[in-house]
């Protein structure tokens, strides 16, 4: 029943989602007839940019954000140990400490770009960015500042959402100034958004499976069946009309 009532919810998000930019569109398009003055077509247009980036916050909280694993032993035999387990725990908090770091500066040289005149933002030297990793590695050890982490990051996408909205609405240009340049090769700010959100959410669900309850302590993980690899599918299908949505939009 519960099954039923999410896939229920997931299909009309994705079918708002498929409409929404349509319906946007044409809100642009009366805002045009009027562009000297504030009307409500002006209005609904403005407010219309919140309304994916709020859905997308509100999903990956609800459903890609406390994961629970069947840890029955009986299940499978087969583990992932020793030095093997190392090398992926390793390279999962490296690479979600380097998405974090390269996301909040993406955020933080927006504001300075956009709203503070004057201040030069400096990039992280070498040891400021391992000092940064340690850090987030250390805060996703613990259960409850992982998702202190995954909120963090929910709330910078959202921003970042905002900015890009603005920036499109009054038709600014992203010049190579921005840090986000170097991510141009996609050619769409709203896409590259996505993308780094989606690459944080696969490394997420990865930690989060490594990480489930003693798997750590007890320095073996079970191999995964195929019940647990249900959240990535739902990530991936969930994401793939988000990217559909912003297609369509640009």
């Amino acid at each position: 029943m519960i099954i039923k009532k999410r896939s229920t919810s997931l299909l009309l998000t994705l079918t708002f989602l498929i409409i929404l930019p349509f319906v946007q569109k044409q809100w642009f398009n009366l805002y045009l007839f009027n562009i000297k003055n504030i009307s409500f077509y002006s209005i609904l247009y403005y407010l219309s940019g919140t309304i994916c980036p709020s859905l997308i916050c509100l999903n990956s909280l609800n459903n890609f954000t406390y994961y629970k694993f069947n840890k029955n032993k009986f299940l499978s035999k087969k583990q992932i140990k020793g030095k093997f387990l190392l090398f992926l725990v390793a390279l999962n908090l490296i690479f979600l400490s380097y998405l974090t770091i390269d996301y909040i500066y993406i955020n933080l040289d927006f504001l300075t770009n956009l709203f503070i005149e004057g201040f030069n933002l400096q990039q992280p030297d070498i040891f400021q960015f391992w000092l940064f990793t340690l850090l987030i590695s250390i805060f996703l050890i613990f259960k409850k500042s992982m998702v202190l982490f995954k909120k963090l990051i929910l709330g910078n996408f959202i921003l970042i959402s905002f900015y890009i909205w603005y920036l499109q609405v009054n038709n600014f240009n992203v010049g190579d100034h921005f840090h986000i340049y170097r991510y141009f090769g996609l050619n769409n700010l709203n896409l590259i958004n996505v993308s780094i959100l989606v690459a944080v959410e696969i490394t997420y669900f990865t930690w989060s499976f490594l990480s489930y309850k003693t798997n750590l302590s007890d320095w073996a993980v079970q191999i995964p069946n195929k019940g647990d690899a249900n959240p990535f599918l739902n990530i991936s299908i969930f994401y793939f009309f988000i990217i559909i949505y912003y297609s369509i939009l640009t």
